[in-house]
């Protein structure tokens, strides 16, 4: 038998929170941007990736960071994320344990790329993909 439809107040409430969501993330954006900077900053001050281009424990600010870590690509974190991908369980990349690896859709230069994840990445992308 077919599923009777929703409650239009129950939808519309949905509707509301959702977009309330999205309010409040995107609201001060700059403001949330140097916050979460500073919170994986500090999660990750002693990581193998970030002192070996010299952020350690007491350089993690946004402005020695900025002024520090040059833009990568892929191809310059490959050779940490082959060591993550062979078993290498210590702190490359990320202080939490890499729980998986997603892979890219190949639509950039035709390859498909490994992303390492943890495993708190998986409740924020559930969390994306309720919308």
């Amino acid at each position: 038998m077919p599923e009777a439809p929703k409650d239009q107040t129950s939808v519309a409430e949905n509707n509301k929170r959702k977009l309330e969501f999205i309010e409040d993330v995107t609201r001060n954006a700059d403001e949330v941007q140097k916050r979460v900077l500073a919170e994986i900053l500090s999660r990750n001050a002693d990581v193998e990736y970030l002192k070996r281009h010299g952020l350690t424990g007491g350089q993690v600010d946004r402005h020695t960071f900025k002024k520090i870590m040059p833009v990568v690509t892929y191809e310059d974190i490959l050779p940490d994320i082959n060591r993550i991908a062979n078993g290498d369980m210590s702190p490359i990349l990320c202080f939490r344990p890499i729980s998986e690896f997603l892979t890219s859709s190949g639509t950039s230069g035709g390859e498909r790329k490994m992303m390492p994840t943890i495993e708190e990445e998986l409740g924020r992308r559930s969390l994306l993909t309720a919308f």
